[in-house]
């Protein structure tokens, strides 16, 4: 809610009783939780992704997304609705369309993407005549429990008479059925052209890389039309497409279509994004004029093509014992393997795929030696994005030194037999520790797995100590797996006199990997292992295995799928994939390494998912080969920014799209607490043209200008900057305008959410003429492996040899935007607490930053008001003679209200005033010498017409005039200081000998507007 946060219903029903809740039940509120956005969308608690159903009705922007309910990770697929005037200022609705549920109470239908369209002309008589209903055009993905669609995804309807408050799903889904499992995603508009007026549908056959469109005339009966794709990046699953028209740089005779596809993996950058094409559709087709074709290959000697039916002198490292001879078989792949999806981009008839026994088997590939005698190799290069792990190792062999539990016990011994103490579920059946069973990359048969080491697997609660052992090295190494928790309930301790001086936790996977503490401070001393486990639900478990003390720290296990060049024997270029099934090319620079001798080795070290290689075509050349990818055109280069799709019925004919900021790679593991998701800035997109023709450029909608604290921004210019400069500015939520001239640095740029020693850069890169925004050390970088990472492309410098910079940080994330809005980045980061500090750097030579502009953005969400202050008014005193004079004193108005103030029981003016910036007034007034001896009432009165009043006696006059003593009021405000007369203050009456309310009669201030009942003052800030 703008301005507010929503509180559950039991703990708004306490308050509102005045019960106190314990200090120790206290939860942060959204505003103060980390990493929470403040002019980013995010629901107050669970997950989110795609946004859905975005619709402008009357005033009013609909957002509708994917929605847990439930928890924070994706499942139990709902609509989750906001509502805002404006965009930025959004209020969090009740669930809008929920799960189907049979009469057990299992889901029988989850709610998938798709859209809503006001329905104009009722078309699908879901209203009354005369009705315009909202119609949501939703993917029904049955489950496996559906009586007669299960497993496969159809389109569906629900409707709302009530402006998007409350859904009923028709009672005739699904309207459209492909009998297929992967069709979903419906984005709904009216043609009105030269082939009729309908009602367009574009879907997608998700695996197939297909856009495919129908008609209806109501919403119920559709037609196909025609399909479009595949084409351009087929790198992963095509999902949530969009088609539209915008006229070329505003002229209405000159138009385009365009068609987004977004498709999870295969971006740019790696995971999930949004491609899009610009072509023509008459009604029936859409045809592209920017679908890219098959690229030539390089010029230069091909190394290895695959193609001949045998690896042609490659060593070949199959997994000893593999039943399928995999990952590499005997022979070259002719494309995909069993169980594999379709594999494109290779060149020939044969390709090096690890793929054998899908992503289990591991092993490497190794070409002869050869002479390195161009300056460069391309190659391309597919399948899992794993890259090579610097000083990590492909075995998993333990660091010199002591064993101190490996855990192979003798047949029928048990933990607690020798010696270890078991708590909790843990010690309900001795036998079952150690494990034989979980985990993966153990030595040896058996291992510490609290899933197993109980009866109920995730839910077992406990510990598992050990006996003590002398502490007699540098480091205390061990693999550890399984779940992740950092809050302490789920963990290997080190523990000395009691305390747990050293922990370690999972990372939500089956696989071990080496961790090292360093305990040279403990030498010497006695310590034992601790194994906790009060942690349930998904991953509630821990795996732990060979406990080794020495002076030698542990090597990560390298879980690469790349392809590397070895030059005496170490790695000096590697490639990944991209977490596709399409292979694009790969450039090494290997001048350096002229004459000198060389293999290369491929690397399938990764049983998990994507954990397999496609590599084909390697060549020697002159010249580097550009990516594929990066040929096509991208609604943007970051890593977070998918699901984009543009609103319904958006004012003026704009066109305005809106993201989910994440990614799939990592989107379930970002360490934000209660909430999981949150929704890009809202871009208004146009068509301009370019030497390529039309392309679309976007910029964040103009309302966030009316966010900017112009009166806080902080400007600087012409700050030369060699190496790392200081700035002296900081920014949290804020718009950063930057003009930054490279010059002779080799790369240059700025740092935000910086503490000195982490954050995230913003630079150009003159040597390879490209723009980046480089996260791999921005903080919290260490939750996922796919998370740390550098989103660049490819930007030239302007004219004058200057690159300039709009950016918008919110705390948690980066967008990006240059070359005039042709060109966007948008990364999710997680600084470090307070890392707030904006600074320049500069590598390899000088650079200026020309301008650089920090202005802060006011909130949009989560702002918490102050306690309320009721409206109160006071009189200097309760009597006063007729003709003297009483200060009436004011608290807890509007800001700059304007009141009237009254004496009644016959109303008689007596003057106005005006509430300063706090709220307050002060106002000496007169009684008219001619008011009647008696009670009386002194009234405020609003521009609203609502009242506050005070009872005053007004006793006989006697020449003198004067303020009678004491002090009183009503309406819950303290008595103000009867002393002075109110100078300085608006509207104070002299006493002129006429009366004043005739006076007044005809220069009544104009009064503001909207000022509620007893309205209270709020001055908001930040929780």
């Amino acid at each position: 809610m703008p301005g507010s946060i929503i509180i559950g219903g039991a703990v708004s029903a306490m308050l509102a009783l005045g019960c106190v809740l314990p200090a120790a039940a206290a939860e942060p509120q959204p505003g103060e939780e980390q990493y929470r956005p403040l002019i980013h969308f995010t629901p107050e608690k669970n997950w989110m992704n795609d946004p859905n159903g975005m619709v402008y009705v009357d005033g009013t922007y609909h957002l509708f997304y994917q929605h847990n309910p439930a928890g924070t990770r994706w499942g139990n697929m709902s609509w989750g609705h906001a509502t805002s005037s404006d965009l930025l200022h959004w209020e969090e609705q009740p669930l809008a369309i929920g799960q189907t549920f049979d009469e057990d109470g299992d889901s029988i239908e989850d709610i998938f993407s798709g859209s809503i369209v006001v329905d104009e002309d009722n078309s699908a008589g879901f209203g009354p005549a005369g009705s315009k209903p909202l119609v949501a055009i939703y993917t029904s993905a049955y489950t496996a429990k559906h009586p007669e669609h299960a497993g496969l995804q159809a389109q569906s309807l629900a409707y709302s008479l009530d402006d998007g408050q409350t859904w009923t799903k028709y009672d005739g889904n699904p309207v459209l059925d492909r009998n297929s499992a992967n069709f979903r995603d419906p984005k709904v508009f009216w043609y009105d052209g030269p082939a009729g007026s309908y009602w367009v549908m574009t879907t997608v056959e998700a695996l197939d890389h297909k856009v495919v469109l129908y008609k209806s005339t109501d919403l119920k009966s559709w037609e196909h039309l025609s399909d479009f794709g595949p084409a351009n990046s087929t790198a992963g699953i095509w999902e949530c497409p969009d088609l539209f028209e915008l006229p070329v740089d505003g002229d209405p005779e000159n138009t385009k279509w365009v068609m987004v596809v977004n498709l999870n993996p295969g971006a740019v950058n790696g995971g999930s994004g949004g491609q899009y094409f610009v072509g023509d559709f008459d009604g029936v087709t859409f045809t592209s004029e920017t679908t890219d074709g098959p690229g030539e290959l390089p010029a230069g000697t091909t190394f290895a093509g695959f193609d001949d039916g045998d690896y042609d002198g490659w060593t070949v490292s199959n997994e000893p014992g593999n039943w399928a001879n995999g990952p590499w078989g005997s022979v070259p792949a002719a494309g995909a393997l069993e169980g594999q999806s379709p594999v494109t981009g290779f060149v020939g008839e044969g390709l090096a795929n690890s793929f054998l026994d899908h992503d289990w088997a591991i092993g490497t590939l190794e070409s002869p030696e050869f002479t390195v005698e161009d300056d460069y190799i391309n190659l391309l290069v597919g399948g899992g994005k794993h890259p090579h792990v610097p000083g990590g190792q492909i075995g998993n062999e333990p660091p010199k030194g002591r064993t101190i539990f490996d855990f192979e016990l003798p047949e029928g011994e048990t933990l607690q037999s020798t010696g270890w103490e078991l708590t909790g579920d843990l010690a309900v059946d001795p036998a079952r520790n150690p494990a034989t069973q979980g985990g993966e990359y153990y030595l040896g048969e058996k291992r510490v797995n609290t899933f197993e080491g109980g009866p109920s697997g995730d839910a077992n609660v406990g510990t598992m100590t050990s006996p003590t052992f002398t502490i007699d090295g540098d480091y205390a190494s061990f693999l550890i797996g399984g779940g992740r928790r950092d809050d302490g309930t789920l963990q290997a301790e080190l523990v000395v006199d009691g305390e747990a001086v050293r922990t370690a936790t999972g990372r939500d996977g089956g696989e071990l990997d080496w961790v090292s503490w360093d305990v040279a401070e403990f030498e010497g001393r006695d310590a034992q292992l601790r194994i906790r486990d009060e942690a349930t639900g998904g991953w509630g478990h821990l795996t732990f295995d060979q406990l080794v003390i020495g002076d030698e720290e542990s090597r990560k296990r390298s879980n690469e799928t790349s392809v590397n060049l070895i030059v005496g024997g170490d790695v000096v270029r590697s490639a990944t994939g991209s977490n596709s099934e399409n292979l694009d090319w790969a450039s090494w620079d290997v001048e350096e390494f002229r004459g000198t001798q060389a293999t290369i080795r491929a690397v399938d070290n990764n049983r998990q998912g994507w954990g397999h290689l496609l590599f084909d075509q390697v060549t020697f050349s002159d010249a580097p080969v550009p990516t594929a990818l990066e040929g096509y055109d991208w609604l943007d280069w970051g890593r977070d920014y998918y699901a984009a799709v543009s609103y319904f019925g958006t004012p003026s004919g704009s066109r305005i799209m809106q993201g989910w900021m994440n990614n799939w790679d990592y989107a379930g593991d970002i360490p934000t607490s209660t909430w999981r998701g949150s929704m890009s800035l809202p871009r208004e997109v146009v068509l301009t043209d370019t030497a390529e023709g039309p392309r679309l450029r976007q910029q964040v909608v103009s309302q966030i200008d009316g966010q900017l604290d112009t009166k806080a921004a902080k400007t600087l210019s012409d700050v030369a900057v060699d190496g790392d400069t200081a700035l002296g500015l900081a920014a949290e939520v804020a718009k950063l305008d930057v003009t930054l001239r490279p010059g002779d640095a080799d790369a240059a740029g700025i740092t935000v959410f910086s503490d000195g020693k982490k954050g995230t850069q913003i630079g150009y890169d003159t040597r390879s003429g490209r723009l980046f925004v480089d996260r791999t050390n921005s903080g919290n970088v260490g939750f996922h492996p796919s998370f740390p990472s550098i989103s660049d492309a490819p930007l030239a410098l302007d004219e004058d040899g200057t690159v300039t910079l709009e950016i918008y940080l919110d705390r948690a994330s980066v967008e990006l935007f240059t070359g005039d809005g042709m060109l966007s980045i948008t990364d999710q980061v997680f600084p470090e607490a307070g890392a707030t500090a904006v600074s320049a750097w500069s590598r390899g030579g000088a650079a200026t930053i020309e301008d650089i502009t920090v202005t802060p953005l006011t909130p949009t969400m989560w702002q918490v008001p102050d306690p309320v202050e009721e409206a109160a008014i006071t009189l200097s005193s309760k009597t006063v003679k007729a003709g003297g004079t009483v200060t009436v004193s004011g608290t807890g108005f509007e800001p700059g209200a304007d009141v009237k103030l009254e004496l009644r029981s016959d109303p008689v003016s007596l003057g106005a005033a005006t509430a300063d910036a706090n709220g307050d007034f002060r106002q000496q007034v007169t009684i008219p010498a001619a008011t009647p001896v008696g009670a009386h009432t002194l009234v405020v009165l609003r521009a609203d017409g609502t009242e506050l009043s005070a009872p005053l006696t007004v006793t006989a006059r006697d020449g003198g005039g004067g303020v009678g003593g004491g002090t009183g009021g009503t309406g819950g405000g303290a008595a103000v200081d009867p002393g002075g007369d109110g100078s300085g203050l608006p509207g104070g009456l002299a006493n002129t000998g006429a009366e004043p309310w005739l006076l007044l009669a005809a220069g009544v201030l104009t009064v503001l507007t909207g000022a509620a009942l007893l309205r209270h003052r709020r001055r908001s800030r930040l929780r």
